[in-house]
């Protein structure tokens, strides 16, 4: 049984951590150091509730991915280039700690695995800043979210083979799971939506892990293979959004873990402060790489930005390394302390990424290629602008094009919807709605409305605080979801249409038409 002091104290540091601006795992790798003072030890449940947080994280990983985004050159270019120059970086800087402290009994080995686990940045950081910025749907997101997922994929393939194992002949059965993907996804629509359906998803990581370590295979990959399997279906999305709380969850197993190993040596924390502060150097090398691989320069500033700290995948590398006996234990300690200095120094450089482009927009300009130049729409004569062209704003912008025609332009910053919408004749323009460069190119002193259909209240609020700062003067309506989002945006003179009030009254319109049909008269009659 859990000692009820563990739950309590990752409870206190998480709150305390998310209080001051920092994701609450800094405070759950904090519970792990205090338990150990308090000689508090979670024994082996909390190690198996560590592994079955591995074992999910990498099943929604693979639940995730998108092959065709993670080929485009510019994502998987700027990752693999920037992981073999911060290892080669690391490297030189292990080296002359080792110089200047041979007591700490850094190998050649021990080098290249601390190393590599820095060229890592953080999913669990670069999410929720996103999140709490209302920015998780913009382009900048979706590339640092896709650099991770490569960076992932390379952790995976090390964890694959720490455990040297060799496969068994009965592993090639598991090619025939490649076949069943039909099955599966007609097994997980049975499943509905409920707990049935999340249970399901459980039974697929853990089962499968299982096989695989039945087979000689790592049960971690096989987890990352499976969801693999299934990536692309919405239900995998719906399911990686409903595992998501049990990995966090599982996961502050693996954090306290890794504190209640005890402290490093002084040496080795002092060490440890220093390499979580060179991860501020990283955007310094992202940033031209993407801009080289023709990304937009305020997408690869602001994605360079979210970029620059230090991984909880890098600690698993790490951990694992440690059990095999290639790195001593105290450096998934020393990591630890990295990766919170490395967020504690993340967190207000990217609360200044959208005022420090604003700022050196003109100098950043020059990085801009020729290639992402020519991608610029027209945006000439517009009268109207409709910001986010899904299901609510396509609607809108057919409304309106009835009447004003090529003078309606539609936003979004989705590449496949906007070649669906293209291919339908509407006047689309890829852009972020946050982006001022976007702005710059309108003549907004002839946009008379600008329809927010968005439906994120954040990035709504954003858009509106970057309308003022340029002086806009027309009309801006909103979508809304609450009444607390349209007292908000009305308090700024914004005009506000509330989706789930109006979708109601509609219904009602609906069902009053239903009632007065003449053929239902006749039944009656």
């Amino acid at each position: 049984m859990i000692d009820p002091l563990i739950i309590l104290t990752a409870l206190a540091t998480g709150m305390l951590a998310r209080a001051v601006g920092l994701p609450a795992l800094v405070g759950y790798l904090a519970a792990g150091f205090v338990l150990h003072e308090l000689d508090v030890y979670g024994g082996t449940i909390l190690a198996t509730l560590a592994d079955l947080g591995v074992t999910l994280l990498l099943f929604t990983i693979g639940l995730k991915l998108q092959l065709r985004d993670l080929l485009k050159t510019h994502i998987w270019g700027t990752t693999l280039l920037h992981m073999a120059a911060t290892q080669g970086f690391f490297l030189g800087v292990l080296w002359g700690v080792a110089q200047l402290f041979p007591q700490l009994g850094l190998d050649l080995g021990a080098k290249l695995v601390i190393a590599f686990a820095f060229t890592f940045s953080s999913t669990v950081f670069v999410i929720q800043i996103m999140q709490e910025r209302g920015e998780m749907a913009s382009r900048h997101a979706n590339l640092a979210i896709g650099i991770l997922i490569i960076q992932d994929l390379a952790a995976v393939l090390f964890l694959a083979f720490t455990t040297g194992k060799v496969p068994q002949p009965a592993a090639l059965l598991l090619l025939l799971a490649i076949p069943l993907r039909p099955l599966l996804l007609r097994l997980l629509a049975l499943a509905g939506h409920g707990e049935l359906f999340t249970l399901f998803g459980l039974a697929l990581a853990f089962g499968t892990a299982s096989l695989c370590e039945a087979v000689g295979i790592k049960g971690d990959l096989g987890a990352l293979l499976i969801g693999a399997l299934l990536a692309g279906d919405q239900k995998a999305k719906e399911l990686s959004y409903n595992l998501m709380l049990f990995k966090d969850l599982f996961l502050v197993g693996f954090f306290l873990s890794i504190g209640l190993g005890g402290w490093p040596t002084p040496e080795v924390m002092l060490l440890a402060a220093v390499l979580g502060a060179l991860a501020l150097l990283k955007p310094l090398l992202y940033f031209p790489l993407l801009t080289w691989l023709h990304t937009p320069p305020r997408t690869a500033l602001l994605a360079a930005n979210a970029l620059a700290n230090h991984s909880e995948f890098g600690l698993i590398v790490v951990a694992v390394a440690a059990s095999a006996g290639w790195v001593e234990p105290a450096w998934s300690a020393a990591l630890s302390i990295a990766i919170a200095v490395s967020f504690t120094l993340a967190a207000p450089l990217n609360s200044l990424s959208h005022s420090l482009y604003r700022r050196h927009r003109a100098r950043l300009a020059r990085f801009e290629s020729t290639r992402v130049r020519a991608t610029h729409g027209d945006t000439r004569a517009v009268k109207v602008l409709v910001l986010g062209m899904g299901n609510i704003g396509t609607g809108a912008y057919e409304t309106l094009a009835q009447r004003y025609g090529w003078q309606v332009l539609g936003v979004d910053d989705n590449d496949r919807k906007l070649a669906v919408h293209r291919a339908m004749h509407r006047r689309v323009e890829a852009a972020d709605a946050s982006d001022p460069d976007f702005w710059a190119r309108l003549d907004l002193d002839k946009v008379e409305l600008i329809l927010l259909a968005l439906t994120n209240h954040q990035e709504n609020m954003l858009v509106v605080r970057l309308l003022d700062g340029l002086g806009y003067r027309g009309d801006v309506a909103a979508v809304v979801r609450f009444a607390e989002e349209a007292k908000e945006l009305e308090s700024k003179g914004i005009s506000t249409f509330n989706l789930f009030a109006e979708a109601g009254a509609g219904f009602g319109t609906h069902a009053l038409r239903v009632l007065e049909r003449p053929e239902r008269s006749e039944a009656r009659g």
